[in-house]
């Protein structure tokens, strides 16, 4: 089937694909058209990488644009759905309108309205559906890309939710799923309504096999001689001999698999010696500029060594790089100019990077909860080994595990290379998954009652999946169960509805335990009087009892404490020892004392806001390693009265150490907001460029919803909340919170102003241009984009000269500042 042969395409697709090199259509993508997908019928595709899913996406979307409607792709990462925009956006001369929405979940996204085909997370398309979006009604066809992951626990039941929700809204929603080969691919058509598409066809051939001695053994029986030469390794020996192999003048390409950053970064620098051999001039040039820009993000020593390792042709990927850094070195990869990445497993579920040859070095990970070293499972495997093989520059692609003996190698044939994959199962009936759904749910009218919301979960793949309709409704009832007492829902002669400040929660994309957490907190740091009551219920100044005149029962037995959640007006109350007994409905009985809510006032300092947020389900804390619970025990004791909300018992040991384990969060965030070097906090943490800027991403995001739930209750710190979030986010002391707001500034030339007597945006509006120039270091373009930004009327440096004595001092007062220190991430205002 060629693609002239399809017409339902907008005018001259056809003709730009066979442009593209697309003569014929693969066998899957002509699989899915005569299933409709091109005539808006639901389709799941279960096929390879690098077997063409992302067209079948494609001839779906454009054949909906066509006809009038509006698409959606769906992808599980930010960094995805730029890859994906970036891709579509060659429709935008045949007239299709590509938008891409990753960021702020407050946001209504009203401007995509005008988009035919949309780009976004799972997490983005909820959260504008909560917000009600009015485009969402206007859909007409959804793709979902890599919809294997409802089985993964964190992303899988957003996924789920999402889709049931967008089916809901659109009952003749055209689905389109695609998915890696999966072991149940039958079951998620079935629960999508869809038709089938499954295939183990792939463009070019892909051979697997083991690495044992000196020959990769594969499964079809045949041997390729790789010999391990004295003192080196198995890796070493098949990337040299990938890139000795010269197929129309080029080596191939490789990507390792290890099982931590750690292993990454070392086996990069090994790998470094390798590929530096068999580079050529030009290489060597177009590699020490990559190497210089990879210097300009981040000035800490992980940046540092990606650089010394790319300048020889060799990367490392994992999450605790900057996103700037991934994405150089993915560029490079597929322009094969990087001719080696060794990466944790995060890269075989993202962007597009394939290699010639996949060696999965590492099939075991650390498990805590396995309790030690624990086998991959078949799918994350043939994922890695999915990324061998790039149609149109290699002939085949392979896909290697090592064995150090004959039996690790014939465990490998039977546990991976001869396994099918593992069936794709819902994560969706856990309280920490349907805590945010069963209350997003609820907020955005998809359900008023509890049958309601027990018919919507029915809708999902986890119904589909169970006949035990029990053990739903069980956590369900626990759920609302929770959700009542903090006060996030009413429940009211039967009827399901938000309070307000559920309504906030769920548009502010919380958790609502990390809105209970939050609250909670910001009360224990401010007066509250004992008349107040709760400050958590509906407009109108009282809160729900869930207990009203015929209201539903949403279970025996379960309590407050079954729910979930202790309230931070419980430990007011001395937890159990309270003088009053504390119903399931969290309201004190008919007579009996209330629990005193008068705290002792504190002060709310920046430590103690980082310190609350990080303690929420929303924030990933820091590990405390050895050594550790020491250090912040001590600094527990010397800043107790700042934290917001009481600490449980030291003799508590895991609340405790959790307690800890978010100090520990916290003073990475005090440091960075009091303008310590980036490599300063990366040693000192021994974090990645990547984790401090998620961290403080994460902490900007959960301040603003602290910011916005303090203003909507009406509690006296909004304002030290709004200030520790600005300084947070621009990762500067309170003096510098006016100056390092203008765009293209940062904290590092913030500071340099400052220091030059340039104190706020309406001095440097007006400042002598040369005091100006010579705080910048003499950067006349830096310099008038700055001045242009604050609102200068004439900002050209033309004819000025910097002020040579301010250039000094002001670079003397930032620590560790050089050429390349100003690039950091952190100048991201």
């Amino acid at each position: 089937m060629k693609p002239t042969d399809l017409s339902t395409l907008p005018p001259g697709v056809p003709e730009a694909l066979e442009d593209e090199g697309v003569a014929e259509l693969y066998p899957p993508q002509a699989e899915a058209v005569e299933a409709g997908v091109a005539d808006s019928e639901s389709v799941v595709a279960s096929v390879p990488t690098a077997s063409g899913k992302t067209l079948i996406a494609e001839l779906a979307m454009l054949s909906a644009v066509q006809r009038g409607g509006k698409a959606l792709y769906i992808v599980p990462l930010r960094a995805l759905a730029s890859e994906k925009r970036a891709e579509f956006e060659r429709w935008e001369e045949f007239g299709v309108d590509v938008g891409v929405s990753t960021g702020n979940y407050e946001s209504d996204g009203d401007w995509l309205a005008s988009r035919d085909v949309i780009v976004a997370t799972s997490e983005k398309v909820d959260s504008l559906v909560r917000n009600g979006a009015s485009w969402v009604d206007d859909l007409t066809c959804v793709v979902a890309d890599e919809v294997h992951l409802v089985d993964d626990a964190h992303r899988g039941p957003t996924l789920e939710v999402t889709l049931a929700k967008l089916r809901r809204v659109n009952p003749g929603l055209q689905v389109v799923a695609l998915s890696a080969t999966v072991g149940n691919a039958d079951e998620v058509a079935d629960w999508l309504d869809a038709a089938l598409v499954q295939s183990d066809w792939r463009p070019i051939d892909l051979k697997t096999g083991v690495h044992y001695g000196n020959a990769i053994n594969f499964d079809d029986g045949s041997q390729r001689e790789v010999p391990v030469g004295d003192g080196k390794k198995q890796t070493e020996a098949l990337v040299a001999d990938a890139l000795d192999e010269r197929i129309d003048g080029q080596g191939g390409s490789s990507l390792v698999f290890v099982n931590s950053r750690r292993n990454a970064e070392g086996a990069a620098k090994r790998l470094a010696e390798t590929t530096s051999r068999r580079l050529d001039g030009g290489e060597k040039n177009d590699l020490r500029e990559l190497a210089a820009e990879i210097r300009d993000v981040s000035d800490t020593d992980t940046s540092e060594d990606l650089a010394r390792c790319v300048e020889k042709g060799a990367a490392f990927h994992h999450a605790g790089l900057a996103s700037e850094h991934r994405s150089l070195v993915e560029d490079a990869f597929r322009d094969r100019l990087v001719k080696c990445i060794s990466a944790t497993p995060t890269l075989a579920a993202g962007v597009n990077t394939p290699a010639r040859r996949v060696i999965v070095r590492d099939w075991k990970r650390y498990d805590g909860e396995f309790g030690g070293m624990k086998p991959l499972d078949v799918l994350e495997v043939h994922q890695m080994m999915g990324r061998a093989g790039r149609p149109g520059l290699d002939p085949y692609g392979e896909a290697i595990l090592l064995a150090k003996d004959s039996d690790t190698m014939d465990q490998l044939f039977e546990r991976y290379l001869w396994a099918e994959p593992e069936a794709v199962r819902s994560k969706l009936a856990a309280e920490p998954a349907l805590r945010t759904h069963v209350l997003a749910t609820v907020a955005s009218g998809f359900a008023t009652s509890r049958e309601g919301l027990l018919d919507f979960l029915g809708r999902t793949l986890y119904a589909s999946q169970t006949d035990d309709d029990a053990r739903l409704a069980e956590v369900t009832n626990r759920v609302l169960e929770y959700l009542a007492v903090n006060e996030f829902l009413d429940r009211e002669g039967g009827a399901l509805t938000a309070t307000g400040i559920g309504h906030t929660v769920s548009r502010l994309y919380l958790d609502p335990m990390s809105a209970a957490e939050i609250i909670d907190g910001l009360e224990a740091g401010v007066s509250t009087a004992a008349e107040q009551g709760s400050l958590r219920g509906s407009p109108g100044g009282h809160g729900s009892d869930g207990e009203g005149e015929g209201a539903e029962p949403v279970g025996a037995d379960v309590t407050a404490e079954d729910a979930g959640f202790v309230t931070g007006n419980e430990l007011a109350a001395g937890g159990d020892d309270a003088d009053a007994e504390v119903d399931g409905d969290g309201v004190p009985d008919e007579g009996e004392p209330g629990p005193e809510v008068t705290q002792r006032a504190r002060e709310v300092t920046p430590l103690g806001l980082y310190h609350l947020v990080s303690r929420t389900p929303d924030m990933y804390q820091l590990y405390l390693k050895s050594g550790d619970r020491e250090t912040y025990e001590e600094q527990f004791y010397e800043r107790e009265s700042e934290f917001l909300g009481d600490p449980p018992s030291e003799f508590e040991d895991v609340a405790f150490e959790e307690w800890l384990s978010a100090l520990k969060t916290a003073r990475l965030l005090e440091d960075w907001a009091s303008e310590l070097d980036e490599d300063r906090i990366a040693e000192r943490y021994d974090v990645g460029p990547g984790d401090i800027r998620g961290k403080v991403d994460t902490t900007e995001w959960l301040l603003g919803a602290a910011e916005q739930l303090s203003t909507e209750l009406d509690l006296d710190c909004t304002v030290a909340v709004r200030e520790a979030r600005k300084r947070v986010q621009y990762g500067v002391g309170e003096e510098l919170l006016d100056l390092a707001g203008v765009r293209g500034l940062g904290r590092k030339r913030a500071r340099r102003l400052f220091e030059a007597g340039i104190e706020t945006r309406t001095e440097l509006r007006e400042a002598d241009k040369s005091v100006v120039l010579g705080a910048l270091r003499g950067r006349r373009k830096t310099a008038e984009r700055v001045l242009e930004n604050v609102g200068r009327k004439d900002p050209s440096m033309d004819d000025v000269r910097k002020d040579a004595s301010v250039s000094a001092a002001a670079t003397a007062a930032v620590e560790g500042d050089d050429d390349g220190g100003q690039a950091t991430f952190g100048d991201f205002s």
